[in-house]
């Protein structure tokens, strides 16, 4: 089904939503179900679409915002992505945003950033960049070890992953011949019907096929498959993109639209969360919820879930009365359980990079050619062309190898080894456009010429952030701290990453004139670090503010299947309960989580 179509599906069902089986909670009236689930987001939806699918089950999820697709149409269309409120600044906000802005980043040139999340149905889901791919098997081995529960080794996990999704092979019909894309269909399972859609658009980005040219010279080869517990070397990477008209799949599109035809879920839409309401002082019993400045409550027969991400699962936990008691104490709430982890440990991804103009056509030409953007609307009105890929296509990890790696002190080396040997340090983005500094999307399109990024990211990173309260009320925003780029062996490694994408583009041969940013003139360590200091941009990985860990850990939040510790009938289920982030993207993460911790529920455990 041709886009346009598919979105004006999509409204009729909306506004008929008698068809559905399931409803639209009325709002200020109390109302009790067996599960009231907090936060409509990538894990919120799966838990909830699979909770629902048991018919004696009543589920209630309560999210803050609305759908995306009518608040923001442009948000189902991959190649506007990086446009849709994920620059640096904080004006750069839209309507399914919640705006929120980091503290003075020390490590960052104290820059105050936006850090772009998902307040929609879907959640993040319903706004990212739509990168699929797994862990490594040796860091879900540590998340295996950390948490004292062998059902998180890869092996075990991989039944969940396949379970989320179904896979549609690459059209190369509509694909360059020199974008051929390397996959293990082994590890997907099409005959459970999952209702995400894993795909690969129907466009190959030309600059990322001369990237993946760099990269095989410097060592990282193509032809690796991302979803089979490895990540070394390069490929085109699978996404979130439905193939059927190329549109954008979220937890929204998938797991909640499925939901609401074959179940009695109910949605509680632009509704929010305030406090978690408790009995028998720590029995979670239910959720007060606001719309429109009035509140009612509603109950929870058997369990209260929190799925409100890594920001606001940990804030939540805290105005209920869950967390460090010194916190609470200082704004005058109960202490209920305290858990001195509770938005601590914060992990997070930060890129960098280098951009030259080129000579091949990227997404600049959107911005800077108005017959050429022309043909790209239509193209997509058929389901082809550059805008059903989100502005890039090929992605290489790797372990520094040893010659860069002997460079590097003995404490970066020794705080690196601690990592399992198949978790590789640096991720590397072909990147169509400007990264430089990102304050906005649109902003960085400046002239008539075309450029190409080669961003690196950090994806072991040491530095370590938190996140906190400034209120009792869930509608202040909490105090978001990543810390990105403080800790030594971070800089040490992002020194190296930087040098390494300079050399895949020396082994390119599309470039323009000299690097266009940061440019030549910057060549010593100490020029370098000013550059990613000032420029570095976060992956939007955020995760591990309510850790899951073994008993007795001081700074465990959540046991293996996500409850909370100290209280009963509670869990938390979303990137906030990872006891450490897996390199890479996380979004399979997100929703293996929740489909593991659902089957965890509907065991009995």
């Amino acid at each position: 089904m041709p886009p346009l179509a598919s979105f004006l599906s999509f409204c009729t069902l909306f506004f008929a939503s008698g068809v559905f089986c399931g409803s639209y909670g009325l709002p200020f009236i109390d109302a009790s179900y067996d599960y009231v689930i907090v936060g409509g987001g990538t894990s919120g939806l799966t838990l909830a679409a699979r909770l629902a699918a048991n018919s004696s089950i009543s589920v209630a999820v309560v999210e803050a915002g609305g759908y995306y697709e009518v608040l923001n149409p442009l948000s189902v269309i991959p190649g506007f992505a990086a446009i849709q409120a994920t620059g640096t600044d904080p004006s750069d906000t839209d309507l399914i945003d919640w705006g929120f802005v980091t503290t003075p980043q020390t490590g960052a040139a104290n820059r105050k950033i936006h850090y772009a999340r998902g307040k929609c149905l879907g959640g993040t889901s319903g706004r990212h960049f739509m990168v699929y791919h797994r862990g490594t098997a040796g860091s879900y081995q540590k998340w295996a070890d950390l948490v004292g529960d062998d059902s998180y080794t890869f092996d075990n996990l991989v039944p969940y992953f396949e379970k989320s999704c179904t896979l549609t092979a690459p059209n190369t019909s509509e694909r360059l011949a020199n974008a051929t894309v390397t996959y293990n269909p082994n590890v997907f399972d099409n005959s459970l019907d999952g209702p995400l859609q894993i795909s690969w658009p129907n466009w190959a980005s030309p600059l990322s096929t001369w990237i993946e040219l760099g990269l095989a010279a410097i060592g990282i080869k193509p032809g690796a498959d991302f979803n089979s517990g490895s990540l070394s070397g390069s490929t085109w990477v699978s996404t979130t993109i439905n193939p059927s008209g190329e549109s954008r799949d979220s937890s929204e599109t998938s797991f909640l639209s499925q939901a609401m035809s074959k179940t009695g879920i109910t949605v509680y839409a632009t509704t929010m969360a305030k406090k978690i309401i408790f009995k028998n002082t720590n029995v979670a019993g239910g959720v007060q919820v606001e719309q429109a400045g009035i509140s009612w409550t509603l109950t929870a027969k058997k369990e209260v879930i929190i799925s409100a991400g890594a920001f606001q699962s940990p804030q939540m936990l805290m105005v209920s009365g869950i967390g460090p008691s010194a916190t609470l104490r200082s704004f005058g709430i109960e202490v209920i359980s305290d858990l001195a982890g509770v938005g601590q440990n914060l992990a997070d991804h930060v890129m960098f990079g280098s951009v030259f103009r080129v000579q091949v056509t990227t997404s600049s030409r959107v911005t800077n050619d108005v017959a050429w953007a022309a043909e790209a609307v239509v193209d997509y009105a058929s389901g082809t062309g550059p805008l059903t890929a989100g502005g890039f296509g090929v992605l290489g990890f790797e372990r520094l190898p040893d010659a860069v790696r002997a460079n590097l002190t003995s404490s970066t080396q020794t705080a690196l080894a601690t990592f399992p040997s198949d978790w590789p340090e640096v991720e590397y983005l072909a990147l169509d456009g400007v990264l430089g500094y990102w304050k906005n999307g649109l902003g960085q399109f400046i002239d008539s010429y075309e450029y190409g990024s080669v961003a690196a990211a950090l994806v072991a990173p040491l530095s370590r952030g938190n996140v906190t309260i400034t209120s009792t009320d869930t509608n202040d925003a909490p105090v978001i701290n990543p810390n990105w780029l403080t800790d030594p062996a971070d800089i040490e490694v992002a020194l190296a990453a930087f040098k390494r994408a300079r050399q895949i583009w020396a082994n390119v041969n599309i470039t323009i004139g000299d690097e266009y940013l940061p440019g030549p003139n910057i060549s010593t360590d100490a020029q370098i670090l000013d550059f990613i200091r000032n420029s570095a941009v976060q992956v939007w990985h955020a995760s591990a503010t309510c850790a899951m860990g073994k008993a007795g850990d001081p700074m465990a939040v959540v046991d293996s299947t996500a409850k909370v510790f100290g209280v009963k009938n509670l869990r938390v289920v979303d990137a906030s309960v990872f006891p450490i982030l897996p390199p890479g993207h996380p979004q399979s993460n997100c929703y293996m989580i929740a489909e593991k911790i659902a089957d965890d529920i509907l065991s009995g455990r």
